[in-house]
Parts: structure tokens; C-alpha cells; sequence
């Protein structure tokens, strides 16, 4: 038997470890967290905030299994990640297990799963740090006591299942006040003007307007433009572009004046590299880069932290802890970063001495930066062992902290001023002198083009001619644009994590959790990879800032963040931080549940008649945001959907005051309804509602009819809904016609007395099921509509697979079915899906 159990959180952490560790350990997994406060009540005194733990439910077996592990064992060694939530997991299994052995217990540390730091590791173990339990305890504690009492709040004043929290109200409150900054953005007209030049050598350049008689000048509509222009010897010449007052604007020459250069400014600038990754950098980039998601960025990087199949060299941590606020490189690998660096790529791009970044006050200094555990795993050693998301982002995190230890790149950067008559011209040309760390690290990939101000100048990397001081140069042309200004853009995952790391809101392990909560919640949508807060956000923020401003905003919210870090330092008493919170969340929590607004029983009276009794509708808010209500509920209960066109002065949805005093609802149907065909099972009229999922119709003589068909929108961007079509071909089970209905996600074939028969025809491939040979390979999809094929004769066959059959025996290894692959290198191909048969055929044209 074991002399000693040693704990992780993860199975795949359990298995690189045990691999390094000799037969006199026992490696188990926790999956995370095995206590926490209780789900159903507060679950804190709140005289004293002492916590009130209780086993999560689904760790019942899995605590019990350590519990039985940890008899009779020595020692049990804890070693859960190097963060608070790591130590806080580490302190509740102590707690736990302590009650049932004698076990001496420790707690290990190692910020990277390689054989020599876990070695290391064990060599010194330590005690458990309770003071970062303590300020995991107090995050936990904060955030219950705001999330418990704030959404009660809510639920009675708006409807159930709303809620509000600590962090993530902050965050939704910064989106809100984006989506509000666009709203009453107001463009603005500028007007830009470049010169086309040529020298007496090649090649041809263009010079900006930058001064007049020594002032900064942008003209700023077409009139200033043309009197420019004048004064240079052209004429304005333009005509209408696309939108509203665009122009397309060009020049012509009648006695255009002389450009002479004026000065010529030549110097050389150096660029020096980033620093390593740490946690907020990484998943900003990841987004630019490589388009992944905060979520995606980090549930990739724990796999290559805690360990991959690599080869000969066995399982292999290929990256540091991904959770880090600290660009801190140990002395071994930054020795092991220039070693190869000179023998790859020279010493000449080796600064003379390493390069240290600075520490942000707030980081944990005992954090390295993500890195690389070691240069033997070059990106192009391991791309074989990994997948392509794993290989992407490990070659980001290569490359990036390869770069940091490297030298700077060099450019000869050039600024010529050309006169001409009162006004100067500005050209800037740079040009990559010696690459450096550029040669690995490409920064422009960094920029999100998406996030910068409409600029339609030429970028500074160009390269310019051989000028004199002095020089009269040819205009060639004279290039007048109009601009306008833009409005801020929405925030993307990666501009919403940097403008919570500015602000001091959150930490590295908490920005995910951020991001998916305010989602989860939908206070927020996300369209074309950009945060826009829903009509139910907008309410929500309003009520929450109002009532609780001094709480939910960035300085207190990034306040008490800095609290947290000195409880973690011995610095603060965890209690007292609790109590100087608690006395003035008391008195907004008392003003509020006098003042905050009622939504849930505010009806604003509207000009729409009820269609049913003749009454007033009146606005109100549901379950899906506003909507039309009858004002005789509950003797009239007709509701109708608020259509898109609803006349409602006021910019922001959320407002009702301001609604009620303008609700002009238009008496016009919506294109839906005027195009709806009658309910096919009784001749009565469709009518337009709004469910879980977004719009649909359904039958005006509901309940006694409960048809209802999906709205979807056609291939011209008009919304449609198509009635079902009744086929010949008969329900196995029923007897009754089958039909074509429409789904969440597109057609599918049904019984035509559904609800009472359930049967859905699957689409089959042809194929027979090479398991059970009974039942036929039929297209199915999953909970979020994925599609996979697996056995009709399901759940008899458990059958399943993610690619989809085709019905050719497979030549080599005889299997009775090939699968389809279509990727870009190889195309459409058939293969044998057999572990060890790599058969492969192109597939026919069709």
C-alpha cells in the first residue's frame, strides 16, 4: 500500500503527475472544489460572517473515495494549483479528510508539472497559506451577500431568476455605458488631404497636409477643402458617394504651386520587445490572433499545463500556470531562452544583458509569466502530439515569451516636410533595419484593426526617396477625402478583459467567469464577436446602478479588489473588510427596497385597442422584454407581441418613465402576420409571439389550438414562417400523416399529430449500424445542435460517431463502412475510421 496520497484537481493532472512520482505515492483527483457555501440559503452569519459549508452534492462519492484513500497513508500531499482557489481547494480537503486519519498533511507548489519542478516540490513541502484562504473566503462571502440580497430585489420588482453580482454587474455596467456612448455619438465631417509626389528619384510618395503657417490645420468640411485647394492652384471637384452626405472628392490642377522640401529629419528607432504573457494578455491576443474565446483560450492552456503525450519524452507539462499577473521569468529559463536564441537565430539578436520586465504592483510576485517549460519543445517538435488549437496556442506562447528575451528590432525612420506656399506637407517613411525579436514575434497580428479610428492614411512602413534640402519635387496629384468620424466600438472578449485589467476589476482566475456569467444571464448578446447589452441588460444595469452606485462601479469594485490582496498578504483582517462593506451595503439595500423602480407592475397606457374587448393596451414588461397587455386582465388576458416599428421616443429601451409618455404603438401588423397563412389544423388566424427562443406564431384560438410554426428569415432578410406541409407518407407508430416542420435548427420531417405522437423521422445515410446491424447510421443532433450520426434503434445501440458513414467496405482492414473527411489540405476524402488502419481514398466528384 501507498505511504502517501497526494491530491489534484484534475484527472489529467493526476496522471502526468503520478508518472514522476515513485510507488510510494498514490496520485487522486478532487475535480475541483468539494465544499462550498450551501446553495439554497445565505449560508453566512451575518454578525460575525462566519460560513456555513456543506459538501457539494456531486463530491459525496468523490470525497468519500479520497477519505478511504487517505487511511492508513503517512502523509497526504495537497497540490492544487499555486492560486487562491487552489489553496482554498487545498484548505476545505484538510477540513474534510483530517476527520478520518492520522495523516500528516502538506501542501506542495510547483508552477509548472515537469519531473524536476515536482521533485522539487515534494523536497519542500509547507503549510497551507490561510491567508490566501481567507481572501478567497471574503471574494466568496462579498459575492454571495451581494448576489443574495440584490437579487431577491429583483426578482420582485422586475421578475424570477434575475440576478446581480459583485463583479459582473461592474462589467455589464461598462458595456451598458458603451451601448449608451453610441447611441448619442454624433458624427462629425473632417476632410483630409494628401499629396502625390515625385523627385528626381523613384519612388513616387504622398505627403499629408499638416500646417498652415506653422499651426496644425484639418479642414473640416468641403468648403475649408476647397479654399485650400484654391489657394494650391485645383479645383474641388465632386459628387455624390454612398450614404448619407458622402462625398467622392478629387482635385485638378489649374496652376498648381511649388513643393519645395523643407526640412529632412532621418533618425534611427528601436522597438523593444513585450514581455511574456501573463493571464489578461494571453487571452487578448488569443482573441486577435487566433479568434478564440476567453473561455476557449483557457480550457486549452490547462491541458497544455497539465500535461501531454509527447513522443519519447513521454507526458510533458508544456506551459507554466496560465493563471498569472506577473511577467517574472525564472533565472534557468531566461539562461535557457538566450542559449537558443543564439544558436537559432544568432547572437546578434541577443541584447547584452536579459531582459527583466517590471512587476505590477498588484501581481503576486511568487508568479511566473506563462512560458514554455523548456526549449527542447519547440513548436515544430510537438505539432505532431497536439491538436490544432492546442498547437496554436502553444506556438503564441513560444513565440511571445522567445521574443521577450530577445534583442531590439531597428528601423531608419525618415520625416521630410514640403512647403507650398503657406501650407507643409509631412511625409514619414520607416524601414526595418535589423528585425530583432520582429523575426518571431509578428506585433501588427497583436492590433485589432477593428478597435482603431477610421484612419485612412498610409501607414509609416514605406520606404521614401532620396531628398535634399531644398528639392522641388512634381505634384502628381492632389488627393482631397472626406471623413467622418465614428463612434467607439462595442467591446470584443479581448477589449472588455483589458479594459477590466485597467480598471483593476478581477483578477487573473476571475475573467472568464466574468464574461460567461453576464452571458449566461442574457444581459448581454454577442454579435459579430462584439458585447451588446439586451433590452433585459439595459433594465437591469438601470435599476442596479441607481440603486446601488457607490457599490457597483470601477473605483469601489477595483478597491476592494486591492483589499483582497492585502488580506492575502497578513495585511487586513478578513472580517473587517467584511463588516466596512456590510454597513454601507446595508443602507443601499434599506433605500432600495423603498425606491427602486416596480417594473413588474408598471403598465403604460398605449393608442392600441384590444383586439378581443375594445380596451386600452398598455405596455408591460415579461419574461422576454416588453409586450403588449390588454388593461382588462385578468377578465381579458390578450397579449400581443411589441412589434420592431413601435414608435418609442426615448434612446434608451430599458426607460419606461420616459416610454409612457410617448407610447405610440402603430397599428400596422408586422410582415409576419400580414404574410402568415391561416392555422392549418383549424382556419383560424396566426398571430405573433415571442418565446424562449426568439419569435414564432401561433394560433389565436389558443389554448383550444395549440399550433404553432417558427418565424425564420428567408434568403432576402424578410421574416417568414412557413406552415407545415402534410406528406403521403404515414407515421409508423400513429398512422397519421407525416409532415415537414421547421426546427431550431431548419427542417426535419415529423408526426403531424404531435404532441400526441412524438415521432421525428431521422434522415439515414444508407448505411447499416456495424454494431447491432439491426437499425440503420441516421443523422441525429445534440443538445446544442450538433450534428452526429448514430443507430436508429437507439438506446438498444449505443453506436455514435462525429463523422458521417459512407457505405464502402474498407479494403485494407475489411471494416464495413468508410467516413467522410474534408479538410483544406487534402479535400474530400474517404477514410477507415479504424484505430489502427490508415486507409484513405479521394473522394468522387459530385
Amino acid at each position: 500500500m501507498a505511504k502517501a496520497l497526494v491530491i489534484v484537481e484534475s484527472p489529467a493532472k493526476a496522471k502526468t503527475i503520478n508518472k514522476f512520482l515513485g510507488r510510494d505515492f498514490t496520485v487522486k483527483a478532487s475535480m475541483g472544489h468539494v465544499r462550498d457555501l450551501p446553495k439554497r440559503t445565505l449560508g453566512v452569519e451575518e454578525e460575525d460572517f462566519e460560513p456555513e459549508y456543506a459538501v457539494l452534492p456531486d463530491k459525496k462519492k468523490t470525497l468519500a473515495d479520497l477519505k478511504k484513500a487517505a487511511k492508513g497513508c503517512e502523509a497526504v500531499y495537497l497540490a492544487a494549483d499555486p492560486d487562491r482557489e487552489g489553496e482554498a481547494i487545498c484548505w476545505h480537503l484538510q477540513e474534510e479528510l483530517s476527520k478520518g486519519t492520522g495523516a500528516d498533511f502538506h501542501r506542495v507548489l510547483f508552477n509548472e508539472i515537469t519531473k524536476k519542478a515536482i521533485l522539487a516540490a515534494f523536497e519542500t513541502p509547507a503549510a497551507i497559506d490561510m491567508h490566501k484562504v481567507e481572501a478567497q473566503q471574503t471574494r466568496r462571502i462579498l459575492d454571495r451577500l451581494v448576489g443574495y440580497k440584490i437579487s431577491p430585489l429583483l426578482w420582485d420588482k422586475v421578475r424570477r431568476g434575475l440576478s446581480a453580482g459583485r463583479v459582473q454587474s461592474v462589467a455589464l455596467r461598462i458595456i451598458c455605458r458603451r451601448e449608451r456612448e453610441i447611441r448619442e455619438f454624433r458624427r462629425r465631417e473632417y476632410w483630409s488631404l494628401a499629396a502625390r509626389l515625385a523627385g528626381k528619384n523613384p519612388p513616387e510618395f504622398n505627403a499629408k497636409l499638416v500646417l498652415c503657417e506653422g499651426k496644425k490645420v484639418e479642414p473640416v468640411d468641403c468648403a475649408e477643402t476647397a479654399t485650400v485647394l484654391e489657394e494650391l492652384g485645383y479645383k474641388l471637384v465632386t459628387e455624390p458617394g454612398e450614404g448619407e452626405g458622402a462625398l467622392i472628392a478629387s482635385a485638378e490642377g489649374v496652376a498648381p504651386a511649388e513643393f519645395k522640401v523643407a526640412s529632412i529629419q532621418a533618425r534611427e528607432k528601436k522597438k523593444n520587445p513585450f514581455p511574456p504573457f501573463i493571464t489578461s494578455k494571453l487571452q487578448q491576443d488569443a482573441a486577435r490572433q487566433l479568434g478564440f474565446t476567453v473561455k476557449k483560450t483557457m480550457r486549452v492552456a490547462q491541458g497544455l499545463y497539465e500535461g501531454r503525450e509527447i513522443g519519447d519524452a513521454g507526458t510533458v507539462g508544456l506551459i507554466t500556470y496560465m493563471r498569472t499577473d506577473s511577467p517574472r521569468i525564472s533565472d534557468d529559463a531566461i539562461a535557457a531562452a538566450r542559449d537558443y536564441i543564439a544558436e537559432t537565430y544568432g547572437k546578434d539578436s541577443l541584447p547584452e544583458k536579459p531582459r527583466v520586465y517590471k512587476v505590477a504592483k498588484q501581481a503576486q510576485e511568487a508568479h511566473e509569466a506563462i512560458r514554455p517549460t523548456s526549449t527542447e519543445f519547440a513548436p515544430e517538435r510537438v505539432e505532431a502530439h497536439l491538436g490544432r488549437d492546442e498547437f496554436r496556442l502553444y506556438s503564441l506562447i513560444w513565440n511571445r515569451f522567445i521574443a521577450s528575451q530577445m534583442a531590439s528590432a531597428v528601423f531608419d525612420v525618415t520625416r521630410i516636410d514640403i512647403d507650398a506656399g503657406r501650407y507643409t506637407f509631412r511625409a514619414n517613411g520607416q524601414v526595418l533595419k535589423f528585425s530583432g525579436w520582429l523575426a518571431v514575434y509578428n506585433v501588427g497580428k497583436a492590433e485589432d484593426p477593428r478597435d482603431r479610428e477610421d484612419d485612412d492614411t498610409e501607414s509609416d512602413d514605406k520606404s521614401l526617396p532620396q531628398l535634399t534640402e531644398g528639392d522641388v519635387l512634381d505634384p502628381e496629384a492632389l488627393l482631397p477625402k472626406q471623413h467622418f468620424t465614428q463612434p467607439p466600438p462595442r467591446f470584443s472578449e479581448a477589449t472588455l478583459v483589458k479594459e477590466l485589467e485597467e480598471n483593476g476589476i478581477g483578477r487573473p482566475s476571475t475573467y472568464a467567469t466574468i464574461l460567461a456569467t453576464i452571458m449566461n444571464k442574457d444581459y448581454v448578446v454577442k454579435e459579430n464577436r462584439r458585447f451588446s447589452p439586451t433590452e433585459l441588460g439595459l433594465l437591469v444595469n438601470e435599476l442596479v446602478v441607481t440603486s446601488f452606485d457607490d457599490i457597483i462601479n470601477n473605483g469601489y469594485t477595483a478597491q476592494m479588489e486591492q483589499k483582497l490582496d492585502r488580506i492575502e498578504e497578513g495585511q487586513l483582517a478578513w472580517r473587517d473588510a467584511l463588516a466596512e462593506f456590510k454597513v454601507k451595503f446595508d443602507k443601499d439595500l434599506e433605500r432600495a427596497a423603498k425606491e427602486m423602480r416596480d417594473v413588474k407592475r408598471e403598465a403604460i397606457p398605449t393608442d392600441q385597442d384590444c383586439d378581443k374587448c375594445g380596451k386600452t393596451m398598455v405596455l408591460k414588461w415579461g419574461r422576454f422584454g416588453q409586450f403588449l397587455a390588454c388593461s382588462g386582465y385578468p377578465d381579458c388576458k390578450n397579449t400581443r407581441d411589441l412589434a420592431e416599428d413601435a414608435e418609442i421616443e426615448s434612446d434608451d429601451s430599458s426607460d419606461l418613465k420616459s416610454a409612457a409618455k410617448t407610447a405610440k404603438v402603430k397599428a400596422a401588423p408586422s410582415q409576419v402576420e400580414v404574410e402568415a397563412e391561416p392555422c392549418e389544423k383549424c382556419g383560424e388566424a396566426m398571430v405573433l409571439r415571442r418565446g424562449r427562443y426568439g419569435p414564432f406564431l401561433a394560433c389565436s384560438s389558443y389554448p383550444d389550438c395549440k399550433n404553432t410554426r417558427k418565424v425564420t428569415t428567408g434568403k432576402d432578410g424578410k421574416a417568414e414562417a412557413k406552415a407545415d406541409v402534410l406528406l403521403d407518407e404515414e407515421c409508423p407508430k400513429c398512422s397519421s400523416k407525416l409532415s415537414v416542420k421547421q426546427g431550431r435548427f431548419g427542417e426535419f420531417t415529423a408526426c403531424s399529430s404531435y404532441p400526441k405522437c412524438r415521432f421525428v423521422k431521422m434522415k439515414e445515410t444508407g448505411v447499416a449500424c456495424p454494431e447491432c446491424s439491426a437499425g440503420n447510421v441516421v443523422e441525429r443532433r445534440s443538445k446544442r445542435g450538433k450534428l452526429f450520426f448514430g443507430c436508429s434503434e437507439f438506446p438498444d445501440c449505443n453506436f455514435v460517431t462525429w463523422k458521417k458513414p459512407v457505405g464502402k467496405k474498407c479494403p485494407d482492414c475489411n471494416a464495413s463502412y468508410l467516413v467522410e473527411r474534408i479538410t483544406k489540405k487534402t479535400g474530400h476524402q474517404f477514410i477507415c475510421d479504424s484505430e489502427n488502419c490508415g486507409y484513405s481514398e479521394d473522394a468522387p466528384p459530385e
